[in-house]
């Protein structure tokens, strides 16, 4: 018997995963931007699919499955991407305010990114080299 091994670069806490189902039930599809810009940090940003417009600049981290019908997007600028493309992010949520137009803001909550380094087995299939 075999094993497949999925590799992703992000994930979603049970936590998060909640939260975001809720939020769909108000807004309906949705999909995270991770800017790293000025304004709000590094802060994961959350909008109804739609409501922001990815383009060239920006790199495509994968999916996140929350249960809900539609796996979740997840977006990094390109230049951001640089700086963490041998991390492993976990989007979670914590009491506090949401970032600036991100849908959790009325909440009381807000999404964070949780990340650590890919191991040797992520690293090889992303195509990335191991530090020395």
């Amino acid at each position: 018997m075999s094993h497949t091994t999925t590799y992703s670069r992000v994930a979603v806490t049970d936590a998060a995963a909640a939260l975001l189902r809720d939020l769909a039930a108000q807004h309906g599809p949705l999909m995270f931007h991770q800017s790293g810009g000025c304004c709000d940090g590094s802060a994961p940003m959350c909008f109804p699919v739609g409501m922001f417009q990815t383009g060239p600049g920006d790199v495509h981290l994968g999916v996140v499955d929350a249960g809900l019908p539609e796996p979740i997007d997840v977006w990094m600028s390109a230049a951001q991407f640089e700086y963490w493309k041998y991390t492993h992010l976990t989007i979670d949520v914590v009491p506090g305010r949401g970032a600036g137009f991100s849908v959790e803001s009325p909440t009381g909550l807000r999404f964070l990114i949780r990340s650590r380094m890919l191991d040797e087995s992520e690293l090889a299939h992303f195509g990335l080299a191991a530090s020395p």
